[in-house]
């Protein structure tokens, strides 16, 4: 089958997926135009702000991947307090953000728990109930996640970075704190509980094959997700998984298959929401515009204080470090012009998509 005949189907078999994954040259572009084509019939050309407060980069876990990992000896190790988290969601709200994302390192134990609870209820406060709020704060008991929706967070992001067994069980300790089960029992909870759910993997780790990332594609079409966050996999010096470099695609083939993958998902998932991840922006400077422009809705301004943003390395390279919240606002109004989108204030920017699947519950 052609792949222009492929892009005309209504859902695509896992072989189709992997041929679009696989596509070059004028395949590739006819890939980019129809994602764009889906993208601003359900979309339009908007994006959504979501501004970003990474508050601690502490973390129990030690995933063999991730640079803030628990047996990372190099890193510095920080804990923003209260009033300097409430400081950035005020720039959020007062500059007309419409949400903002808290992300810390994964902690399970009653006072983190505690804590954010009582972030939350502040922000709520502090905005009249107008800063819409996801959390990405890794695996949780059920009841954890009840209070935090219930004290004003409707958004989550847990991305399983893989939907492969297999491959979970290379990138993370095999032990009962790394479990892919639970992984997917917590999204589970998010959804039953009315989160807007989002997941995502990582393209292009070492011992991936195309095949899996179709995997990973069909896996959050069919768990039905709200919102994905997803981009190339960036070595970090400080983690286990350095040992397998050697197995790396290059990294300009990891950039592209992750804007393959951005592509086929907003074919397959028409009305979700999107992220282009600053990992883009690490491997190519406009990187992020590239994902917007072939399915993308979501940017994540870094408003973090500036001091505390560089010891929060997920992975090497990680840009916009040593800007200011105001100067990454600005960067990000110029950048999203050049792309002929519309950067969309004032508002949660929900995805269209949570909406059809509250009403079919």
């Amino acid at each position: 089958m052609k792949l222009q005949d492929i892009l005309e189907k209504e859902s695509l078999s896992k072989d189709e997926i992997v041929k679009l994954l696989q596509s070059k040259d004028e395949d590739r572009t006819l890939l980019f135009r129809k994602a764009a084509e889906i993208k601003e019939k359900y979309i339009g050309k908007k994006v959504w702000f979501r501004g970003l407060i990474e508050f601690s980069n502490i973390c129990g876990k030690d995933c063999y991947y991730c640079g803030i990992r628990k047996g990372n000896k190099n890193l510095k190790r920080y804990n923003l307090s209260d009033s300097e988290i409430l400081s950035a969601a005020k720039f959020a709200y007062e500059n007309n953000y419409g949400s903002i994302a808290l992300q810390s390192g994964e902690l399970e134990n009653d006072t983190f728990t505690k804590r954010v609870e009582k972030l939350l209820f502040e922000i709520k406060k502090m905005s009249g109930g107008k800063l819409g709020i996801t959390l990405s704060t890794g695996e949780q008991k059920p009841e954890v996640y009840k209070r935090w929706f219930e004290a004003g967070a409707h958004r989550y992001l847990l991305r399983i970075e893989t939907s492969s067994r297999e491959l979970y069980r290379k990138i993370h300790p095999y032990n009962a704190k790394h479990s892919f089960d639970r992984r997917l029992e917590c999204l589970h909870s998010l959804q039953d509980i009315g989160y807007q759910t989002g997941t995502g993997v990582m393209i292009g780790l070492p011992f991936q094959s195309t095949s899996d990332l179709a995997d990973d594609l069909i896996f959050m079409r069919d768990f039905d997700i709200d919102m994905a966050g997803m981009g190339p996999y960036i070595e970090h010096p400080d983690t286990p998984l350095m040992e397998h470099a050697g197995l790396l695609l290059p990294i300009a083939e990891r950039f592209d298959l992750s804007l393959k993958m951005i592509a086929i998902l907003r074919i397959m998932m028409k009305d979700i929401n999107m992220v282009a991840s600053t990992a883009l922006q690490a491997i190519d400077p406009v990187g992020r515009e590239k994902a917007i422009k072939v399915g993308a809705n979501i940017l994540m301004p870094n408003i973090t204080p500036g001091k505390y943003r560089d010891s929060y390395r997920l992975y090497n390279n990680k840009p916009c470090t040593d800007e200011a919240a105001e100067d990454c606002r600005g960067c990000l109004e110029a950048r999203v012009s050049l792309v002929d989108t519309e950067i969309i204030y004032g508002e949660w920017g929900d995805t269209l998509h949570y909406e059809k699947r509250k009403r079919s519950i």
